[in-house]
């Protein structure tokens, strides 16, 4: 299951968002979404997870919780909408 993770500090790596889901499960990927020019955390990311039960146990657990000194959020990954991606392109171009 696709996760997503919101409100994280601008120091938080990957390996930091493997190490916090992996007490849940296998984490088959994790990533931070950056800023294209400057490289810069955008704040959020995905995480995930082999098994559908233990993300949702994850979600539960870890939603609204610190971590690096930020209170996280953490639900299921939307699928991005045709909507979602013309509101990025246009964002980008600025």
């Amino acid at each position: 299951m696709n996760i997503y993770v919101g409100n994280l500090s601008w120091d938080a790596t990957e390996k930091d968002l493997e190490t916090l889901f992996g007490y849940f499960g296998d984490v088959k990927n994790a990533v931070i979404i950056k800023e294209r020019k400057t490289g810069r955390s955008k704040g959020f990311g995905f995480v995930d997870l082999e098994d559908d039960e233990k993300a949702l146990i994850a979600i539960e657990k870890l939603n609204n919780t610190m971590f690096m000194d930020r209170a996280i959020v953490v639900n299921e990954a939307r699928p991005k909408s045709d909507s979602d991606s013309e509101s990025v392109s246009d964002s980008d171009s600025d």
